[in-house]
């Protein structure tokens, strides 16, 4: 039995990268994986037709290492770790540029996360200024390939509170000048510290956003996590509870990362092209937000055991996404429960690879909305969608009223800023399942 034999039956279903080594022991693949076990077996189970290039240099494999990650983001960051310290032949002879991206921290006062793919900086080396103009970037990392950038942005301003005002609009120095008078959206669902609003300083910013940031994406995850629990620590000793509140947060998203959208479920497929771009900044402004934001309302429309439908809609900076909005005929569910036919549509929703929710809005009370916050664990996106949000119909004297955490502030002046468009939402959510179930009963 070969060794490459062997070592496919002891394959880790964890995420990770694996190493394709060749009979002189030199490393000529690097790859990252949802599942090392599926995606490296995968390699040795196909035929011998239509092979990728990279499928086709299989025949030199003779040894294979692999490294378990806690997550998929990290596997990625990882791959890009390796391949560009080890540049291994396959990798470096068969990059796409339109494939390999850069992610790119900007040298600005309030630094930004961007992405920049690997053409982009070609094409820059071509000018006489091109050393000038890569010095607006403070810190690059990369390459990665097949990185969904869309994704990982949206997972990376969240767990490391990145300003993703554009172009940023600065305050001046020391905390509470300058600035806008209203904050960002991010600022009023906790996910900013408040570069929009002033409430932070430069320095501050670097030490409790960059920092992290550059430590994560060096792959030093276990020494970022110890320094965090140091400044929880201290900050609880120094009465700052809400400061010492967010790194728990912090600590807890980041020991449990649950981010599989990143990689296309397709094992053989590195093409993300189908995902949307973010829109650009303008028209309906959300809590006078600059940044695109994704809401999705959802509604559960039910004339009997067997007229039960469900509704998606989604709304942007500028209004109703209606290409966006997606109907579910509810399949699993025999009884008339709105609950249990919210928590099947809300599974199926996450087991697309869709853009990911900023907010999730239900047309319903308590029971509901604790059912969407239930089912989240159980699809892995309890860390990737920051709220949710309920609006009742109830009587007259509670028509309206939202569901939501009223311990907290920022949640509660996001809903004040917004009423109308949130309740805009709440009743297309609803014209939209009604209108399914009609068109259902026509047929």
């Amino acid at each position: 039995m070969s060794t490459t034999t062997q070592q496919l039956k002891s394959l880790p279903p964890s995420p990770g990268i694996y190493l394709f080594y060749n009979s002189k022991g030199e490393l000529i693949y690097i790859g990252k994986a949802t599942s090392l076990k599926s995606r490296v077996k995968s390699y040795f189970s196909i035929g011998q037709k239509n092979l990728r290039p990279i499928e086709s240099m299989i025949h030199e494999v003779k040894n294979i290492k692999t490294i378990k990650t806690d997550s998929v983001l990290e596997a990625i960051i990882l791959e890009g770790n390796y391949i560009k310290k080890y540049r291994p032949k396959y990798n470096v002879d068969w990059k796409d540029d339109k494939s390999w991206n850069y992610l790119a921290i900007t040298n600005e006062k309030f630094s930004r996360l961007i992405t920049i793919r690997q053409h982009e900086i070609n094409l820059l080396k071509e000018k006489s200024n091109w050393k000038l103009e890569i010095g607006n970037w403070k810190f690059l990392y990369g390459p990665f390939p097949s990185l969904n950038t869309g994704e990982t942005l949206k997972i990376l301003h969240k767990l490391f509170y990145v300003s993703r005002c554009s172009p940023p609009l600065l305050p001046e120095e020391g905390v509470g000048g300058g600035g806008r008078k209203k904050p960002c959206f991010d600022y009023q669902l906790g996910s900013c510290l408040g570069v929009c609003t002033g409430e932070i300083t430069g320095k501050d910013y670097r030490e409790k956003v960059i920092k992290p940031l550059t430590e994560f994406l060096k792959g030093n995850k276990k020494r970022l996590l110890s320094n965090l629990k140091k400044q929880m620590t201290l900050a609880s000793r120094q009465q700052n509870f809400e400061e010492a509140a967010r790194l728990r947060n912090q600590i807890k998203s980041l020991s449990h990362i649950q981010d599989v959208t990143l990689l296309n479920k397709d094992l053989f497929t590195n093409n993300f092209g189908n995902w949307k771009p973010a829109r650009p900044a303008g028209g309906l402004e959300i809590g006078n937000s600059l940044q695109s934001v994704r809401i999705e309302a959802y509604d559960i429309s039910n004339l009997g055991p067997t007229g039960k439908v469900g509704s998606m809609v989604v709304f942007d900076n500028h209004g109703p996404v209606k290409s966006e909005y997606r109907k579910f005929k509810i399949k699993t569910v025999s009884g008339q429960s709105d609950v249990d036919c919210l928590k099947e549509i809300i599974t199926r929703r996450f087991n697309n690879n869709w853009p990911l929710p900023d907010l999730i809005l239900i047309d319903g009370g308590v029971p509901q909305v604790n059912a969407v916050k239930n089912v989240l664990p159980t699809v892995g996106a309890q860390n990737l969608v920051p709220r949710v949000i309920g609006i009742a119909k109830g009587p007259t004297r509670k028509k309206n009223e939202f569901i939501f955490d009223k311990n907290n502030q920022k949640i509660a002046g996001f809903i004040q800023a917004n009423e109308n468009l949130l309740i805009h939402a709440r009743d297309e959510a609803h014209r939209f399942a009604i209108s399914y179930q009609k068109k259902l009963r026509k047929i």
